[in-house]
């Protein structure tokens, strides 16, 4: 027992030791795009993050008769963060230490034009787009749950929570600007319940500083989110970014004690698979030393995919490995 308590003293030094910038989101600093803009802050590497983001309504729901009309734009981000050292054709890792639903209330939407089994942009359909609509979720701290009350019912039901960000991700490369609705290959409005605590997010770094974003905090999701909204809530959250020189990538990965990810952000869907399965087979090659072709089949025996949204302008599909069908890291 003394042994114990003096290793939790000295995990607890080591964390204590760690830099913290700390940075307040609000309305009047958010962004909306993932771009090269001027930082909010700078880090060094191995810093932990100290913030918050607002919903991805920007906190402006707030009661029953409030309408999608009073939202300024959709998934405001907190950012950019620059962490110093990091250059193109590095890796930023963000390591997710805390997330915290920040209130007792999360929400839910129809927005026309938007889900999976609406009519879209992509989708044009001749009769019309579904009713505006907004549920109001009971966030029970205490319980870990939300709950969900029908609108046109009195069912109601607990769902367990499990925070993380929707929005998470890096300037492109090439001076581009993306929407924050929009996944792709620097991460961005991935909607993956794997960007959560105890998972490493890794990003290809495409401009100096790297320019680290987060938003859009979910509280519980299902797979696909095919209404086109989480159980939206405000997030407080502790990050450590850390960059990894000479490693380059060119999509997100995750990665935790068990098993390693990664992301393919496309459409159709099946273009999205390919993309998460062919990163996949490249890090095992250069990571685990098997061949491109044995990493292949061993995917095709023990892989897994994971559909994490399919409502964006582009899909989001992970694919998965446990390192236990691995060979030892090189």
């Amino acid at each position: 027992m003394i042994a114990r308590l003096f290793m939790l003293v000295l995990l607890a030094g080591s964390v204590s030791a760690q830099n913290v910038v700390h940075y307040t989101a609000t309305n009047a600093n958010v962004k909306y795009l993932f771009a090269t803009a001027e930082p909010v802050a700078h880090l060094k590497s191995g810093d932990i993050l100290d913030t918050n983001t607002l919903d991805c309504f920007g906190n402006a729901i707030r009661k029953p008769g409030d309408t999608l009309s009073m939202v300024k734009g959709d998934n405001p981000l907190t950012g950019p963060f620059f962490v110093e050292g990091a250059e193109p054709g590095d890796t930023l890792a963000a390591k997710i230490l805390e997330l915290e639903v920040d209130g007792d209330m999360g929400l839910g939407a129809f927005a026309p034009g938007f889900g999976a089994l609406n009519e879209t942009n992509y989708t044009p359909m001749l009769h019309a787009a579904l009713p505006e609509r907004i549920w109001f979720y009971h966030i029970d701290h205490a319980a870990n749950t939300g709950t969900f009350k029908a609108l046109d019912s009195d069912f109601s039901v607990k769902i367990p929570l499990h925070p993380f960000f929707g929005c998470i991700g890096v300037a492109p490369a090439e001076g581009e600007a993306r929407s924050s609705i929009v996944p792709a290959e620097f991460g961005g409005n991935m909607d993956s319940p794997e960007a959560s605590v105890g998972n490493t997010v890794y990003f290809p770094v495409n401009v100096k500083g790297g320019l680290f974003y987060i938003g859009d905090g979910h509280a519980a999701m299902g797979d696909g989110e095919i209404a086109g909204t989480a159980i939206e809530v405000p997030l407080k959250a502790r990050v450590q970014l850390s960059v990894i020189k000479g490693r380059a990538i060119a999509w997100p990965q995750f990665e935790n004690d068990h098993a390693i990810m990664t992301v393919g952000a496309y459409r159709p869907l099946d273009d999205a698979l390919r993309i998460a399965f062919t990163e996949l087979v490249h890090w095992i090659h250069k990571d685990y030393g098997l061949s491109e072709l044995d990493a292949y089949e061993l995917l095709s025996q023990v892989g897994k995919i994971h559909l994490n949204e399919m409502v964006d302008p582009n899909y989001v599909v992970v694919a998965s490995i446990e390192k236990k069908y691995l060979p030892a890291k090189k």
